[in-house]
């Protein structure tokens, strides 16, 4: 398969999906941001308590 046919395919398989929007009505932006957010304070949260000098 050659880059230019893989890159037709894509582009193929992009304009088929732009009919329902792209995004999917389960992924709401507001909770996964904030989830993610979340997980990131609880890392560094645990990496402070381990780099604290005694």
């Amino acid at each position: 398969m050659s880059f230019h046919s893989a890159a037709a395919q894509l582009v193929t398989l992009a304009a088929e999906g732009e009919e329902h929007g792209g995004n999917h009505e389960s992924l709401n932006p507001l909770v996964t941001g904030g989830g993610a957010f979340l997980a990131l304070m609880l890392l560094l949260w645990i990496t402070t308590r381990f780099n604290r000098d005694r």
